[in-house]
């Protein structure tokens, strides 16, 4: 059985700052998320994409912000349980929770903090007959690693930022890209959008529009891709095919636990701790709901922070908490560090 004082669901940034709070008030946290590494999206679905709204960072790449987020929260010494998913809760006699996860693997704590992000994701697949015998073969639904396509021939279908972006992205990486789209038009950032336009002009990206792929060919991998346009359909050859017709979210087994749900999302309190309807069970980041409700990276990060001060008084109820800015206070880490600003030096002009 893993105790801890906070255990947070999710290890995507939400959950990491949270994390940080929470050891600034010197409560403990484990982390559980389905998947094999810390960061969520960001480092699981686009840790190569820049992100322009942290604040204090005008561009930081995904990866590298949870890079930056392990670091700051480090010396709190999280415990994670990574690969597995959150399956039950259970609240005990005395208002704790024992969450134990698809592995078995047990977790007790007085609060649970729910941070994961929009649920877990499974890909949007065109309908394509055969498909699915060419996953991990040459088609994938989420690139994570731009030099796996180094100098092969990419078509990428899809008409949203991820479709744009990943083709501008490639064009320097790629042998040859080719975006297909069933619409002319694109449902993109404009600047993307003329960004392809330039990369078209310019012979580095293939647009074909408006098409859409029917087919996959290939013996042990794929080969080559059936595309129709209007009344004609023709053959492409290519290295790999990736639709990015984007992702579904799915809360999964959390949506079994009594809270309440809405527009899958999970109601909270807004005007005080983000708490769930279940006492001792919150919910922050993406995976919450409330008026004015913003699915924000940064939005996320207040949250925990709040969230962490109710947690403080539930596993320390009736003693007062005096917030004290990290500034005058440091920080004292769990592992024996310390950070704090250099003292002032008293000294006498003369």
């Amino acid at each position: 059985m893993i105790k801890t004082d906070i255990l947070i669901i999710g290890a995507g940034p939400t959950g990491l700052f949270a994390v940080f709070e929470a050891g600034l008030l010197k409560l403990k946290c484990h982390l559980i998320d389905a998947l094999p590494q810390a960061g969520g999206q960001c480092s699981e679905i686009y840790p190569k994409k820049p992100i322009y709204d942290i604040p204090a960072y005008p561009e930081i790449l995904a990866g590298d912000l949870t890079h930056k987020l392990m670091e700051q929260c480090k010396q709190f010494e999280p415990g994670f349980t990574l690969g597995e998913r959150a399956e039950t809760i259970d609240k005990q006699d005395d208002g704790t929770f024992i969450v134990t996860t698809n592995k078995g693997t047990k977790h007790h704590a007085p609060v649970v903090a729910i941070a994961g992000g929009l649920g877990s994701f499974e890909p949007r697949k065109p309908l394509i007959d055969n498909l699915a015998n060419y996953e991990d073969k040459g088609v994938e639904y989420i690139i994570k690693e731009p030099e796996f396509y180094r100098d092969k021939k990419v078509v990428i279908a899809g008409g949203g930022d991820s479709a744009l972006d990943w083709s501008i992205f490639l064009s320097d990486v790629a042998s040859e890209v080719t975006l297909i789209h069933r619409r002319s038009e694109f449902r993109g950032h404009l600047d993307s959008v003329e960004k392809v336009q330039e990369l078209k002009n310019a012979g580095k990206i293939n647009l074909i529009t408006p098409a859409e792929v029917v087919g996959v060919e290939g013996d042990n991998k794929i080969e080559s891709i059936t595309i129709k346009q209007g009344d004609d359909t023709f053959k492409k050859e290519c290295d790999h095919f990736v639709p990015l017709f984007g992702l579904s979210p799915k809360l999964g087994p959390i949506a079994n636990w009594g809270l309440e749900i809405e527009k899958n999302a999970i109601k909270v309190n807004n005007a005080l701790d983000y708490q769930t309807n279940i006492p001792g069970v919150f919910a922050i980041g993406d995976v919450n709901t409330y008026p004015g409700k913003l699915k924000l990276i940064l939005c996320g990060f207040h949250e925990a922070t709040l969230m962490c001060q109710s947690a403080y008084q539930i596993i320390n109820p009736g003693k007062k908490y005096v917030m004290k800015y990290t500034t005058v206070s440091g920080v004292d880490g769990f592992d024996g560090t310390r950070k704090e600003a250099p003292k002032a030096v008293v000294k006498k002009i003369e």
